[in-house]
């Protein structure tokens, strides 16, 4: 989440309800974007000296902006030029899918239907924000934009299209399940 935050605040100075909106749109797939868990993360990089916050008052409300550090930049530097690391891909869900079958049968179609609806609703989102994607790399304030510009946008959009890609799949992973699931049960 840190370093999420941290590359959220290179682009932008953002209220706490400004990372969890970005977050929520797109990124939810990497983290769990609960208040609690970015709080939490706000608070650490502070006190690390990686971020500050600094209060504002706008329309008679108190709100807190976070801004990255020089300290904030080079942790940040290190880690987004460090290797991709193959042991960071997880899947708690697969706990619940592992052990399933100790559940109450009947509610286990049930269990993998609602989870495939609430993939449906993931994949929509990045589909949409995909799109986005491309049609801005297709046009010309692209084009005008600086090199580091448009490297940040074609690495955001290939996320996106990652996350869309991945949902695609487990969407239909999970129906040749319930499909396999009706077949062993004939």
């Amino acid at each position: 989440m840190e370093y999420m935050i941290l590359g959220l605040l290179i682009l932008s100075s953002r209220t706490i309800y400004q990372l969890r909106q970005r977050i929520d749109k797109g990124l939810g797939l990497m983290y769990s974007s609960s208040t609690g868990s970015i709080q939490a993360s706000l608070k650490k990089l502070v006190s690390n000296g990686y971020i500050t916050a600094s209060e504002t008052v706008e329309n008679g409300r108190h709100k807190k902006i976070y801004c990255i550090t020089d300290a904030g930049r080079d942790y940040f530097s290190k880690w987004i030029d460090s290797p991709l690391s193959s042991a960071e891909i997880r899947c708690p869900e697969l706990t619940k899918l592992y052990f399933l079958g100790l559940g109450t049968a009947e509610k286990r179609k049930d269990i993998l239907e609602s989870y495939i609806a609430a993939m449906r609703e993931r994949l929509s989102a990045l589909t949409v924000i995909s799109n986005e994607g491309d049609e801005m790399i297709e046009s010309e304030q692209y084009r005008s934009m600086p090199l580091k510009m448009r490297d940040i946008i074609v690495f955001q959009n290939a996320s996106a299209k990652f996350g869309r890609d991945l949902i695609e799949f487990v969407i239909r992973w999970y129906e040749r399940l319930i499909e396999e699931m009706e077949e062993n049960h004939e």
